[in-house]
């Protein structure tokens, strides 16, 4: 099975390519310029080093949210556009859940958390599972403090990522201490390969 992801749904602008079960190609853009910009030639450099077209895919996935309104328009735009062309399906992929998907095999909660701004994150919680993460609590918009409350009752150490991260780390530590754990920078941001990974299933 041949899969193209792509995630315009954050602050990162990403493209993979599944081939076969293997990652074949995978590429992030952090820059000033706008997904918009970096989308189609991303998709166009991913098609070519993986040595496929538009019309060799099986399917297009594309991340839905939540996420950014204009980031997610402009991915699912495009994928329908190039979907259509070539009759072609689409999977619609949860940010959170691929978020979860790159984490790793963390034994305590999974939390991928973005920044909704005014105290409030879009947060979720997970396990790792065996195949995909196992989902503890659905996608919700609620107060740092309210977010901490839910997520306790599913264990006592906590993984956070996304790019509400940075944003609450100093306010997460003061509310879990020791049990809040945070991950690392090339860990922290959703990867388009786990979103190919999620749509192959």
């Amino acid at each position: 099975m041949k899969i193209l992801a792509i995630d315009t749904s954050g602050p990162v602008c990403g493209v993979a390519v599944m081939k076969d079960g293997a990652i074949v190609y995978e590429a992030s853009a952090i820059n000033k310029m706008t997904h918009s910009v970096n989308l189609l030639p991303m998709i166009d450099t991913a098609m070519q080093s993986a040595g496929l077209t538009i019309a060799d895919l099986d399917r297009i996935a594309v991340v839905v949210g939540p996420g950014s309104f204009t980031g997610v328009r402009i991915g699912v735009s495009t994928v329908k556009g190039l979907a259509h062309a070539h009759n072609t399906p689409c999977v619609a992929v949860d940010a959170l859940e691929s978020m979860a998907a790159g984490a790793g095999e963390f034994s305590g909660v999974i939390c991928p958390i973005q920044d909704a701004r005014a105290g409030q994150v879009y947060g979720a919680a997970f396990s790792a599972g065996e195949k995909r993460p196992e989902r503890l609590m659905d996608d919700i918009p609620l107060k740092l403090e309210e977010y901490v409350e839910s997520i306790q009752s599913f264990g006592d150490r906590f993984l956070f990522l996304g790019d509400g991260m940075p944003v609450h780390h100093a306010k997460l530590e003061k509310l879990l201490g020791d049990a809040a754990v945070f991950a690392q920078p090339q860990l922290a941001f959703l990867r388009p390969a786990s979103v190919a990974y999620l749509a192959s299933m």
